[in-house]
């Protein structure tokens, strides 16, 4: 069995993988303050209370964009598996060919959404992955990685209105009504969440533009159920993309 784990700016993604199935998966808050010890007992006691094993982990593999808890998780998982994790960054198989100015400034994640798009899809897509930050990302024929976009996140849009304002009270991400909202709630949830599937309407309209194609498009992330069926666009919701690129970058590099 395959421990997969991805380190996000909120949430830390776990996954128990077999047989290219997913067989059970956990989120943990990401925190800079655990110890390796606190993340090791977190993570046995999250995969085992989902009905895994501990002692089943054959392998391990970790994507993280945070560098701070990063080494805390790895020696975590070291000491409850006794397995040196494999690290998903420079010298890895992706399959990916990356036409970034810089190709190491490229987040894990956004890597690990692209390998495990292509793994069912034919490029050209259009990618959105809609955590602490929305991206947008670009796959052209032939596996080449062009690059995309970074914005907030629809719900750090929603916590820098609430605190830079004096009125405006803290709020949920729940799908809204009408655009035209009767009350103060109903307007911020309108704003936010219809505000940001216009947003990412028109990125990928100029997107497609500069192109000069149309291309298949795929939203993940924890916010994307709420927010995609907003959009005018076509967008194919994908849950569990970071775990099952996870499993076929594993794969590519086990040898």
């Amino acid at each position: 069995m395959l421990l997969a784990i991805d380190i996000g700016n909120t949430h830390i993604v776990i996954g128990c993988i077999e047989n290219d199935k997913i067989v059970c998966e956990a989120r943990i808050a990401t925190d800079k303050t655990r110890t390796s010890d606190q993340y090791g007992v977190e993570i046995k006691s999250m995969i085992e209370a989902f009905g895994c094993r501990i002692d089943d982990v054959e392998d391990c593999i970790i994507s993280s964009v945070v560098p701070p808890v990063f080494n805390a998780v790895r020696s975590g998982v070291y000491k409850i598996t006794e397995r040196k994790p494999m690290v998903v960054g420079h010298g890895l198989k992706t399959g990916l060919d990356i036409r970034m100015d810089n190709p190491s400034q490229v987040g894990s994640d956004r890597i690990v959404i692209a390998v495990a798009a292509l793994a069912r899809r034919e490029p050209p897509l259009i990618l959105i992955d809609m955590g602490t930050a929305t991206t947008v990302e670009v796959i052209e024929p032939r596996n080449k990685y062009l690059g995309g976009v970074i914005m907030p996140g629809a719900r750090v849009s929603l916590d820098a209105l609430t605190n830079s304002t004096a009125q405006l009270p803290g709020i949920n991400l729940d799908r809204p009504g009408k655009i035209i909202a009767k009350n103060t709630v109903d307007s911020m949830r309108s704003g936010i969440m219809y505000g940001t599937a216009a947003m990412l309407d028109g990125v990928i309209e100029r997107m497609e533009e500069e192109l000069g194609h149309p291309s298949t498009i795929v939203a993940t992330g924890g916010v994307a159920p709420y927010v995609i069926p907003l959009c005018k666009h076509k967008i194919a919701l994908e849950r569990d993309l970071l775990l099952r690129g996870l499993n076929v970058i594993y794969k590519m590099n086990k040898s």
